[in-house]
């Protein structure tokens, strides 16, 4: 995973619309800390959207 967050974006949001169903599972596929991804994110101003499935 990416550790650049502007590249960590792309790549979350990319898996999250092709691969995933939620924030949670992509989570357990990868087997991160769902609040690290949260935290990394919200430094650049982007929140997770849960109807939307992206970070946004």
């Amino acid at each position: 995973m990416p550790n650049d967050p502007v590249m960590l974006l792309s790549f979350i949001n990319m898996k999250l619309r092709d691969e995933y169903s939620s924030l949670d599972d992509l989570c357990d596929g990868f087997q991160v800390d769902k609040n690290e991804i949260l935290d990394k994110l919200e430094k650049i101003n982007y929140f997770y959207d849960k109807t939307q499935n992206q970070f946004k």
